[in-house]
């Protein structure tokens, strides 16, 4: 635990009977450390001036953010200034504490009657702050019209993350949805104040990321020929489905991420789930072909050969213009999923399996696995991926996202690895919300809001060291079945508002009462800003 989460937990029995007594008052998603509510109030109108220091460019990327925020919901453009003092009133105030014990994503709100004052030691914080502050003013429906209070409730609040790494994943490849799509996605992401958006984008199905000196891989690849139709699994619609984000488009959404201080991490998938490279690219499979763009859904025997050692020279390649358009620090290769028949089969597969000494095709894979993770690590980069990735022998410093529920992680953080808990029961928003009969078609399985709400993310099987390994949690949305952007808003909201409670809020403070009365305010904020979300 930070030294400030233990202080800022130290407050809460403090403002306890300030938060209890105003429950229904104050309703804001993830749920705040602390809350202390005052009886002053800040009153928003043409005049009020957003401030921030000189100097901290971060601050104003926030400042812009808010000014844009305000005007789209009540309609008033407030102005932006930069200074060293700090104004006496009608101001929301972006502040930069340096000598508070923030870390870099936490931050304090204090709103009087004169101003609003939100501190922190970096930008991030201040983006958080700024998220409550939105969510702080009061929001109602009436006549059929939403409409936005101008008060901002006196409050102090106190608060800080509990965990580092709070996602959303998004499949893109089952089927496409474009720049726009993304970008508002990301903005889902970020008022729940998650910094992670695992973007899964090369699939059997369809190959959805640029590479210059590979063409085919978005001339062929891009494009399936047809699709099943759901619940007749033998039927095609006979519609080509395809599409593509140029590395243009990719910029441009990495920089939306960034100020709204989300980090993205890509997925290139491998070995297994890549029929759309080898349709493009056959000589990379064990068979050499031909392959297709695979129009149904599923697992396929088609795999990268792992004894071709052009075939890692295609996949350096690849990644080295992935690497050049995403700043973070993760990759993720997948490594899920990957069947072993074709290696099994393959006289270049079993001589590597020979050479280097391994035992059998699983141990093959982690081969596989190791020596991208050494031309990630050569090019500053962490290797992340799915479970399987355990299996033969995990990669020396590979980090572990915990899917096939949450024996993966305890083992891997028991190694003495990083770990994303991601487990499918309570963490996969392709599966149904309730009875099968009253939902969209699903992929199957059943999660619902309180499931999700109520999970863990530390393992019990953990002692307080190996714990430290956790470093948060994500929900994936896979698109099988998804195949409009309504539906996924719907498969996605609010779930994503329980999972945000969990990755943010202290056990001791979540309460599921508290958050299903702050849900009413919030889908009405899902409702102004155009979001399909099924009905409480």
């Amino acid at each position: 635990m930070k030294k400030t989460q233990y202080l800022f937990i130290l407050l809460i029995a403090f403002y306890s009977c300030n938060c209890e007594k105003t429950n229904t008052e104050i309703s804001v998603i993830p749920k705040p450390l602390s809350i202390e509510v005052t009886n002053s109030s800040f009153k928003l109108n043409k005049n009020t001036t957003i401030v921030f220091q000189n100097g901290n460019e971060g601050f104003e990327t926030v400042a812009l953010y808010l000014q844009d925020e305000i005007k789209k919901s009540h309609k008033l453009e407030l102005k932006i200034t930069r200074s060293d003092n700090q104004p006496s009133k009608n101001t929301i105030l972006l502040l930069q504490d340096l000598k508070s014990e923030f870390g870099k994503e936490d931050y304090s709100l204090v709103s009087t009657k004169k101003s609003v004052n939100i501190s922190s030691s970096a930008p991030n914080g201040a983006f958080y702050g700024v998220q409550t502050l939105l969510q702080l003013i009061d929001i109602n429906k009436v006549d059929g019209k939403i409409e936005f209070s101008h008060i901002i409730p006196g409050v102090r609040i106190h608060d800080s993350p509990r965990f580092n790494w709070r996602g959303m994943h998004l499949d893109v490849c089952r089927h496409y949805n474009d720049k726009e799509f993304v970008k508002k996605y990301i903005d889902l992401i970020a008022m729940h104040k998650m910094n992670t958006f695992h973007w899964h984008l090369t699939e059997d199905q369809g190959w959805r990321i640029e590479i210059k000196k590979y063409p085919k891989l978005t001339e062929i690849g891009s494009v399936r020929s047809e699709t099943m139709i759901e619940k007749n699994w033998d039927e095609f619609d006979g519609v080509p489905h395809g599409g593509f984000f140029t590395q243009e488009d990719i910029k441009e959404i990495v920089q939306y991420a960034s100020d709204r201080f989300i980090t993205i991490v890509p997925e290139i998938e491998m070995p297994g789930h890549s029929l759309a490279a080898l349709a493009a690219y056959p000589e990379y499979g064990c068979t050499g072909g031909p392959y297709e763009v695979e129009k149904t859904w599923g697992v396929f025997d088609d795999v990268y050969c792992a004894g071709n050692n052009n075939t890692f020279e295609f996949l350096e390649d690849i990644l080295a213009e992935v690497i050049e358009l995403f700043p973070g620090e993760y990759i993720h290769v997948g490594g899920d999923e990957c069947p072993k028949e074709e290696w099994k089969k393959c006289p270049k597969c079993q001589k590597r399996i020979k050479e280097e000494g391994l035992k059998d095709e699983f141990e093959l894979q982690s081969y596989f696995i190791h020596r991208i993770e050494k031309f990630l690590i050569a090019n500053n980069k962490k290797l992340i991926g799915w479970d399987e990735i355990l299996e033969g022998g995990l990669a020396p410093e590979a980090s572990v996202m915990s899917w096939r529920g949450t024996e993966g992680g305890i083992k891997a953080a028991k190694m003495g690895h990083d770990v994303v808990m991601s487990p499918n029961n309570e963490c996969y928003f392709d599966h149904y919300q309730g009875e099968p009969e009253n939902e969209p078609f699903a992929i199957g399985g059943h999660t619902d809001l309180s499931e999700v709400y109520n999970y863990e993310p530390i393992p019990s099987e953990l002692n307080a060291e190996e714990a430290k390994h956790i470093l948060g949690a994500q929900a994936n949305l896979w698109t099988e079945y998804i195949s409009s952007p309504e539906h996924l808003e719907y498969m996605v909201l609010p779930r994503m508002s329980a999972l945000s409670e969990v990755v943010w809020t202290e056990p001791q403070v979540k309460n599921l009462d508290d958050f299903k009365s702050s849900l009413q305010k919030l889908v009405l904020r899902f409702e102004f800003k155009n979001y399909n979300y099924r009905p409480l």
